[in-house]
């Protein structure tokens, strides 16, 4: 492997920060001790910029380019924006509604207790599971299924795959143009 360039920030397939490297987990370093890193990174991850400073946190994080791209919010580098979960309100729902028909199948050929194209889903000798002497192909009352959910916040994240975001401690310092 070649030497990095200090401030790098690679992704491990392995649980550890190799050595000259550490996590990308937001921990906060000593300028002291890492000069070099800090006049790269300065206090745009965190830090008070006189002892200390953060490395950036990829914990619950994805990565993103900084700048705008078309159509889409600009972002600076070191911003962190997002959410875990996102509660949803009516107004935010498209209007829609849920509605149920009930199928009567009375040859019990059809009726099987595996999905099958053409068949009622059921126990084949049950006979009908619903009350007897209803009309077959009913619809249920709108008001059958309502809101649900009692206002509590949904997973909103993308699919991921977890990895180790770590950057370099040590290695060449980038020259700037």
């Amino acid at each position: 492997m070649t030497e990095p360039f200090i401030g790098e920030i690679q992704l491990f397939g392995f649980n550890f920060a190799p050595q000259g490297w550490a996590s990308c987990n937001g921990a906060t370093l000593a300028i002291r001790q890492n000069t070099a890193l800090f006049s790269l990174l300065g206090t745009q991850y965190g830090g008070d910029g006189q002892t200390t400073f953060q490395l950036p946190n990829f914990v619950n994080r994805a990565a993103t380019q900084q700048g705008q791209g078309p159509g889409l919010t600009p972002h600076s580098i070191g911003e962190a924006f997002g959410s875990n979960g996102v509660t949803l309100t009516q107004n935010e729902m498209p209007s829609h509604s849920h509605s149920l028909t009930i199928y009567n199948q009375p040859a019990e050929s059809k009726r099987t207790s595996v999905p099958a194209a053409g068949n009622y889903l059921g126990l084949p000798t049950s006979g009908s599971p619903f009350v007897p002497g209803n009309t077959a192909n009913t619809q249920f009352s709108p008001n059958m299924i309502g809101p649900s959910g009692g206002s509590q916040p949904h997973e909103n994240r993308q699919p991921y795959l977890a990895t180790n975001f770590c950057i370099a401690l040590e290695g060449v310092f980038p020259s700037f143009g």
